[in-house]
């Protein structure tokens, strides 16, 4: 392979994330996996990372489609959508804390309510069993009921049938097979880790160790295999060293195959999007940093609430605020030193600032 430099690699990074757009199924096979996230701002992420890649994509197209597609939310690195097919390579999965005698009665009893019912809302288990109130991981109040249904649910024991504004409605999941023998086991992490590295690729050694890390959310019953996980992921895969450090990507890909064609044109992307989500990389090939502000302190905000990175062919130059305002879109922007002054910049933002509200119905 001719020499590569972070040039090459950040096109190469831009071009295979930013793929043609396709339809809803086939552009969720290709990511992997979509990150979820509850704030819209002017959307939620995983709408605004799926419409750069679906044709025709509406917000809330994925939530509408989700009980017609072979997909399950689950824990994977973060909570999101993934297939089926890489859903069970995760399950059965061991919980990392084991229930008290009470805790499994009461989970029993939700799962023949929720068998007899075929799929119930949070609030209808809460009104047949009035569990209560409890405290959640941050510090607040919750439904007791509700915390015993995720709960159920990262455990395989439920799934999620459909949303109802917004909220999780279950239905139960049919039982997970025996659990896989030691070489299967392995077999099933180094499929999980190239899900991530097929994602997220071109990798830094230490981003591709950290994803590898945080599969224990997905997988804790394999957390021991971690570190000769991240060893046969460094033998699988492709890299180069560039700059003193080494980077990797999936095996059979070359970053100067014409098939990636270089990305042209202006896109506001989700502060969770594939191209911009390694904030290792990112600085590395941007120069600066950006920042996920939407659980800053507004005084201490330098680029926004839920600030946009702005991507113009392969330079992130700058971010976007957006609001919807009295039925039109407020797009606020900032850059990292000053506007493009050329009239292919101005006329991209124009046609992205229309595509966006296209996206949102206005």
């Amino acid at each position: 392979m001719p020499p590569l430099d972070l040039v090459d690699l950040r096109r190469y990074a831009v071009a295979r994330s930013l793929f043609r757009p396709t339809t809803l199924p086939r552009a969720i096979a290709k990511l992997g996996f979509v990150q979820a996230d509850p704030i819209r701002a002017p959307a939620r992420a995983q709408d605004l990372t799926l419409r750069h890649r679906v044709e025709g994509y509406r917000a809330g197209d994925l939530e509408r489609r989700y009980g017609r597609l072979r997909l399950e939310e689950d824990v994977f690195v973060n909570y999101g959508f993934l297939s089926r097919e890489h859903h069970a390579l995760m399950h059965p999965r061991v919980a990392r804390r084991e229930w008290t005698p009470a805790r499994r009665r009461q989970a029993e009893a939700v799962l023949k309510f929720v068998r007899e019912r075929e799929s119930v809302h949070p609030r209808e288990v809460d009104a047949h069993f009035e569990h209560g109130k409890v405290t959640n991981w941050f510090g607040g109040s919750s439904n007791a009921s509700t915390q015993l249904l995720d709960d159920m649910h990262y455990r395989g024991l439920l799934r999620v049938v459909r949303r109802e504004g917004g909220v999780r409605v279950y239905g139960p999941r049919e039982p997970h097979g025996p659990p896989p023998d030691q070489v299967q086991s392995q077999a099933r992490m180094d499929a999980l880790v190239d899900i991530l590295v097929k994602k997220y690729a071109p990798l830094q050694g230490p981003m591709l160790n950290r994803l590898v890390t945080m599969l224990r959310a997905a997988a804790p019953q394999w957390t021991g295999d971690r570190k000769d996980a991240q060893a046969r992921a460094r033998k699988r895969h492709n890299h180069v060293r560039v700059d003193g450090a080494d980077w990797y990507w999936p095996a059979g890909e070359s970053p100067l195959s014409a098939r990636h064609e270089e990305s042209r044109g202006v896109r506001l992307l989700a502060p969770f999007d594939p191209v911009v989500w390694d904030r290792m990389r990112f600085e590395a090939f941007w120069g600066w940093a950006y920042r996920f502000e939407a659980y800053t302190p507004a005084s201490k905000r330098k680029l926004g609430y839920y600030a946009l990175p702005l991507l113009w062919d392969d330079q992130v130059i700058g971010w976007g605020n957006v609001r919807v305002v009295d039925g039109r879109l407020d797009v606020q922007l900032g850059y990292v030193k000053a506007a493009p002054r050329s009239a292919a910049f101005r006329s991209g933002l124009e046609e992205e600032i229309e595509r966006l509200g296209a996206f949102l119905g206005l």
